[in-house]
C-alpha cells in the first residue's frame, strides 16, 4: 500500500483509491468536530463565567484570587481592548461575527492540529463578545462586554479575549515555527527519495 503525501507539491498527483482518499477522508471526519468543539467550548466557558461574576460579584470591586497579582474585578466595557473605542461599539460587534463566522468556515478546511487549536480558541472568543454586545445592556449590537479578570496593571479581560489571544499566539507558534519546519522536512524526504531513485 502506498502511503498518503506528507507534503503540499504530493497532494497534486491522483492518490490511490485504497490509501490518499481514505487518509484525507480520516483527517477531514477529525480536524472538522474538535475545531467545532473548541470553539462552543470557549463560548460555553465565557458565558458561563460572565454570569456567574455577573450574578454573584459587585461591580467596580477586587476581589483578591493570588494577593494584589490577580484578582476578579467585574466592569462593563462598551469598547475594545484597553476600553478603546467606547462609540464604535457596533463596529467591534459587526467585526467579531464576521470573524466567528470565518473561523467556522475555516473549521471546514483547517487539517494541522495547530492550526484546528487557533481557529477554534479565535472564533469562540469572536462569538463569546458578540453574544455581549447583542445580548447585554443596552442591545443591538451596543451591548457592552462583561470584563473581569485583572492580572498586575494589565487591563481588565475575560475568557473570549482570552481564547482569541492564545489562539493567535498558538496560530503564530504553527505559521513562523511549526510549518516551516514540516516544509523543510518534507522537501529533504523528497530530495532523499530522488537520490535514491
Amino acid at each position: 500500500m502506498t502511503p498518503a503525501p506528507t507534503n503540499p507539491t504530493a497532494a497534486q498527483t491522483p492518490p490511490h483509491p485504497s490509501s490518499g482518499t481514505a487518509a484525507a477522508a480520516a483527517r477531514t471526519s477529525r480536524a472538522v468536530p474538535w475545531a467545532l468543539v473548541i470553539l462552543a467550548g470557549v463560548v460555553a466557558l465565557d458565558q458561563l463565567t460572565k454570569w456567574a461574576v455577573v450574578e454573584f460579584l459587585e461591580p467596580a470591586t477586587a476581589y483578591p484570587v493570588i494577593g494584589d497579582v490577580a484578582r476578579l474585578y467585574l466592569i462593563r466595557n462598551s469598547g475594545a481592548a484597553f476600553s478603546l473605542g467606547e462609540n464604535a461599539t457596533p463596529v467591534f460587534a459587526v467585526a467579531q461575527l464576521l470573524a466567528a463566522l470565518f473561523c467556522v468556515y475555516l473549521a471546514f478546511r483547517v487539517r494541522n492540529p495547530w492550526a484546528v487549536t487557533a481557529v477554534g480558541l479565535i472564533g469562540g472568543g469572536a462569538a463569546g463578545n458578540f453574544i455581549d454586545r447583542v445580548f447585554r445592556y443596552p442591545g443591538g449590537l451596543h451591548g457592552h462586554v462583561v470584563d473581569f479578570i485583572s492580572v498586575g496593571d494589565f487591563a481588565v479581560f475575560n475568557v473570549a479575549d482570552s481564547g482569541i489571544t492564545v489562539g493567535v499566539v498558538v496560530y503564530l507558534i504553527y505559521g513562523l515555527i511549526i510549518e516551516p519546519r514540516e516544509q523543510k522536512a518534507a522537501r529533504e524526504q523528497k530530495d532523499d527519495q530522488e537520490v535514491q531513485q
